[in-house]
C-alpha cells in the first residue's frame, strides 16, 4: 500500500470534503457527550436551537461570526501564499486600539459618513503594520514567521494593556482597565433593530466575495497562488516573490486589523484586554475548515459561531460542560486536515 499524489482533484471531492469532515467531528464529539451521560441528538438539537432558536440567539450567532469571517479571511489569504500568519490575534488588538485612540483623541468630531470609513481604514492599517514586521524578518534574515508572528501576539496585547492603563484609560470606568469609548457617531449602524447585529456582517461577507474574485480572476491572485504552490517555480516564471508576499501580508493583516476595528465600533464601543476570546486563533480553524476558500470562510465562521453560542444553551439544559464546543471545533480541524490529505493523495495497492 502506498500514497500516490492525485494529478487532478475532482470538484465534487472538494465540495464533499468539508461536509464529511464536520460530520466526522460531530460523531466523535458525540462519543464524549454520551460519556458525559447526555443524549447525543438532544445535545446537538439544543446547540442548534441555542444558536438559531430565537431572534436574539440568531443575531448573537451572526454577531459572533462576523469577526471570525474576517480573521478567517486573513488566515486563508496568507496561508494560500504560504505566508504563515499566526499573528491575527495581535493584529486584531492593534486594529481595535488604533480605532479607540483615533476616535477619542483625534477624529471624534467628524461626521459619521466620513468618520466610520476613516476609522475602519485606520484599524486595517494598524493590522498591516504588525504583520510586516515578521515578513521583513523572513525576507531579510530568513526567520520563520510562525514564531515571530505568534510571539508578536503577546507583545501586542501587552502594548494594548499599557495604553488602556495609561494615556487611553477611561476616567469614568471606576478603575476598570478599559480604553476611552469611541464617539457615538463612530458606532456602526445596526442591521436589525434592538439587537447587536451590525453592518459589519455585510462588510465581512462583501470582503469575502471581493477576495474570492481577486484570488480567482486577477494577476495578483494568480501570483499569490503560484507563490504558495511552488515559490521556486514562481520566481523562475517571473513572479516578484517578495513584492507579492508584501501585498499578501498587507491584505491579511488589514483584514485582521479590520476585524478588531469592527468589533469595537459594532459591539463593544471600547477596548479591554479580553476583547477577543481568541478570534485570531479561531480564524485559523475557520480558514482550514473552509479549505482556504474565501466564500467557504463565511459558512465555516457561521458553523464555528453556532458551536460556541449554542453550547451555552446545551450546557444549561443538559449539564454538559461548554468545552464540548471547543472540542468539536478542534476535532473539525483535525478531521478536515485528514480529509484534505486524501483530496491530494489516493491509496494505491
Amino acid at each position: 500500500m502506498r500514497f500516490e499524489r492525485r494529478e487532478h482533484r475532482p470538484l465534487y471531492l472538494l465540495i464533499v470534503t468539508p461536509v464529511v469532515a464536520v460530520i466526522a467531528a460531530l460523531a466523535l464529539a458525540g462519543i464524549l457527550i454520551a460519556i458525559a451521560g447526555a443524549p447525543v441528538l438532544d445535545a446537538y438539537w439544543r446547540i442548534l436551537t441555542g444558536a438559531f432558536g430565537s431572534r436574539l440567539s440568531a443575531t448573537e450567532t451572526l454577531t459572533r461570526a462576523t469577526p471570525l469571517m474576517l480573521t478567517g479571511l486573513a488566515a486563508a489569504v496568507a496561508f494560500r501564499a504560504r505566508l504563515w500568519n499566526i499573528g491575527a490575534e495581535g493584529q486584531f488588538y492593534l486594529g481595535a486600539i488604533a480605532v479607540a485612540a483615533a476616535s477619542s483623541k483625534l477624529l471624534g468630531n467628524l461626521p459619521a459618513p466620513i468618520l466610520i470609513p476613516l476609522l475602519l481604514l485606520i484599524g486595517a492599517i494598524a493590522g498591516m503594520v504588525l504583520i510586516l514586521i515578521p515578513l521583513w524578518l523572513r525576507l531579510r534574515f530568513s526567520v520563520d514567521e510562525v514564531v515571530t508572528s505568534l510571539l508578536l501576539n503577546f507583545i501586542a496585547v501587552l502594548f494594548v494593556s499599557m495604553l488602556i492603563d495609561g494615556i487611553l484609560k477611561d476616567p469614568l470606568a471606576f478603575g476598570w482597565p478599559q480604553s476611552q469609548s469611541v464617539s457615538d457617531h463612530a458606532m456602526l449602524p445596526k442591521l436589525i433593530a434592538r439587537s447587536r447585529l451590525h453592518i459589519g456582517l455585510a462588510i465581512a461577507i462583501g470582503l469575502a466575495i471581493i477576495v474570492h474574485f481577486v484570488q480567482s480572476r486577477t494577476v495578483f491572485g494568480m501570483q499569490s497562488r503560484a507563490a504558495g504552490l511552488n515559490p521556486g517555480g514562481a520566481v523562475f516564471a517571473g513572479v516578484p516573490l517578495g513584492r507579492t508576499l508584501v501585498k499578501v501580508a498587507c491584505l491579511s493583516g488589514g483584514l485582521a486589523g479590520l476585524a478588531g476595528a469592527i468589533e469595537v465600533m459594532g459591539v463593544k464601543g471600547y477596548v479591554t484586554t479580553d476583547l477577543s476570546p481568541g478570534f485570531g486563533y479561531a480564524g485559523i480553524v475557520v480558514a482550514m475548515l473552509a479549505n482556504l476558500n474565501p466564500l467557504g470562510v463565511v459558512f465555516a465562521a457561521i458553523f464555528t459561531a453556532t458551536m460556541f453560542v449554542g453550547a451555552d444553551g446545551m450546557s444549561r439544559g443538559l449539564g454538559i460542560p461548554t468545552y464540548i464546543a471547543d472540542v468539536t471545533v478542534a476535532l473539525s480541524l483535525l478531521t478536515m486536515l485528514i480529509a484534505l490529505f486524501f483530496t491530494q493523495y489516493r491509496i494505491r495497492r
